[in-house]
């Protein structure tokens, strides 16, 4: 049997579990995870500090749970957009919509940031295990569509497609507009991964 704490209905803790995500997603973009702290995600979300505990175990369970849901969210983006449009072209209409969050929430991808570490490293091994096989999990999704053949391996697709997206990294260092360059370097490279 389900525990519902006195005061909160099923569908209010529903609520509050993906209100709380949200705001965590909001505040880690704007300031990163050591300075989000739990007081502010509790008041934006219309709940006291201890309230909070009976969703999350701890901050660093709530950023887990927080980064999971993007990366879902963004490969459901992904497939959104691979459904209107079943070819290549679909493939990189897909890609270039990544990108952009991308460049949104640099938190997706600067996963070497001492800020993202300082997370890495409150979560368990199989915690940050989890989330680099959810994030290959949904990238191999990909793959699996009807309208689809890789002319490269599995292995190589993925690791150039990743190879592809994480040019933002350098984004800063480019005397081009790295939207452009990364645009150029994804219209050359689709035919070559696909057929």
């Amino acid at each position: 049997m389900v525990f519902i704490p006195k005061g909160f209905t099923e569908t209010e803790k529903e609520n509050i579990r993906e209100k709380l995500i949200q705001e965590c997603k909001e505040q880690w973009e704007q300031f990163g995870y050591r300075k989000t702290n739990i007081d502010t995600l509790c008041s934006k979300s219309g709940i006291s500090k201890g309230a909070f505990y009976i969703f999350f175990s701890s901050k660093e369970h709530l950023f887990l749970e927080t980064i999971k849901k993007v990366q879902r969210d963004l490969y459901d983006l992904m497939e959104k957009i691979m459904e209107k449009e079943e070819n290549k072209n679909g493939v990189r209409q897909a890609l270039k919509a990544v990108y952009l969050e991308y460049d949104k929430s640099p938190f997706l991808y600067n996963t070497t940031s001492t800020d993202f570490v300082s997370f890495l490293n409150k979560i368990s091994t199989e915690e940050r295990e989890s989330i680099t096989q959810d994030s290959l999990s949904c990238a191999k999704k990909l793959f699996k569509v009807p309208f689809l053949s890789l002319r490269i391996s599995e292995e190589k697709a993925l690791s150039v497609m990743s190879a592809l997206l994480f040019t933002i990294t350098s984004k800063e260092k480019m005397i081009c507009n790295h939207f452009e360059v990364f645009q150029f370097m994804l219209d050359n490279l689709i035919n070559q991964i696909f057929e």
